[in-house]
């Protein structure tokens, strides 16, 4: 974005000429836009937040899958090594055997807690994917209210040219549905 100067959209200066005029239904739309645009610009912000955070629940969950399935090849390690106790115990005889043995038991007592560990983190990775799906909802619930409070806007400007007071209605129909997708946003809904 430039900074230093703005580029006017093709019915700003009307808006603008319009607004100064002495028309009482040109002070009242040009109130109403500025209304809306300030809205807009609320109704913009929040939508970005709520996408912000859809990403990060996302991140999060490929991060805990990540260490999820490392704690899964550590315990297929564990068992590897298990296994091949389990086989150092069946050909070994007296103390070996019996060492081999109490190694079995501490890679079962040690896949215990690796297990524990995986399954905590993949339901962490379900948890965080799941918060993710519910932000991008209300993240489209926001710019579906954006997109209908920049419809509000554009009749508006539509209304001061045509001076059809049928469209500066439509206007406010526009901008009223639009504050009532963004309850639903606010709501969570």
């Amino acid at each position: 974005m430039s900074e230093g100067f703005h580029v006017h959209g093709p019915h700003d200066h009307e808006v603008e000429h319009q607004a100064h005029s002495r028309d009482p239904m040109a002070a009242r739309v040009a109130v109403m836009t500025a209304i809306l645009a300030t809205i807009g610009a609320l109704i913009s912000y929040q939508g970005g937040a709520t996408q912000n955070a859809a990403l990060l629940y996302k991140n999060e969950a490929a991060i805990k899958k990540t260490e999820a399935s490392d704690q899964w090849n550590f315990y297929q390690a564990k068992s590897n090594k298990q296994n091949l106790a389990e086989l150092g115990a069946t050909l070994a005889t007296g103390k070996a055997s019996d060492d081999y043995r109490t190694e079995v038991e501490r890679y079962k007592k040690e896949k215990e807690k690796i297990m524990a560990d995986a399954k905590a983190l993949e339901q962490a990775s379900r948890d965080a994917d799941t918060k993710s799906d519910e932000s991008m909802h209300v993240h489209h619930r926001w710019a579906q209210s954006m997109a209908l409070i920049q419809v509000a806007i554009a009749l508006a400007a539509i209304t001061l040219l045509t001076r059809q007071k049928w469209l500066q209605w439509m206007a406010y129909g526009a901008g009223i549905g639009s504050l009532v997708i963004a309850a639903l946003a606010f709501a969570h809904i």
